[in-house]
């Protein structure tokens, strides 16, 4: 028998191009996996929010993700929503609004705060959200924040336990992704 007319037999090329498929497919499976689990890990932390002193922005048993690394890179600014350890029992996470930042003068006048002699425009905080507590002057210090929650007649807060130090605050709250409904990115 001639050899280019010798029928192909098992283990041929074919098998060895269903083969390499495989390999590719788990090959990057395991990139995807990899990737995903470094970002997870490094990057992004899944979070659940416990508790209603931030609705109606986020509300009680939500799932959040944080970026753990935004603040490395940039700096913390007024107005974001930060997940820190809470001053009073540090195995405890909070979640809360920057009002306040280095140097800030931070005045409360019957619910509506006052920065650096300016009323704060709060379009977060729903009127039917709001106080009418009142709090004097404070500084906020150096590698300190001014910290409130949304929810201000239920919010344990800065008014409550004091500045949150730098060094406390561990993330950005960026995006909801729990219960679908809520799902976007969180301002």
């Amino acid at each position: 028998m001639d050899e280019r007319t010798t029928p192909s037999v098992a283990g041929g090329p074919e098998d060895g191009a269903s083969r390499d498929t495989n390999w590719k497919w788990l090959r990057e499976f395991v990139i995807s996996l990899a990737i995903s689990v470094f970002i997870i890990v490094f990057l992004y932390q899944p979070v659940k929010v416990e508790g209603t002193s931030m609705m109606p922005g986020l509300a009680d048993q939500e799932r959040i993700f944080i970026n753990k690394y935004a603040y490395r890179l940039g700096s913390i600014e007024r107005g974001d929503v930060v997940v820190f350890r809470y001053p009073g029992d540090t195995s405890k996470n909070y979640i809360k609004r920057i009002v306040g930042v280095p140097g800030d003068r931070i005045e409360i006048q019957k619910g509506a705060v006052v920065v650096n002699g300016n009323q704060l425009l709060e379009p977060y905080v729903p009127g039917k959200f709001r106080d009418t507590r009142s709090m004097g002057e404070v500084v906020v210090p150096t590698g300190s924040y001014f910290v409130l929650g949304d929810h201000r007649n239920l919010s344990s807060d800065s008014r409550d336990f004091g500045m949150v130090e730098r060094g406390a605050i561990f993330g950005k709250a960026v995006f909801a992704y729990w219960p679908t409904g809520m799902m976007g990115k969180l301002r």
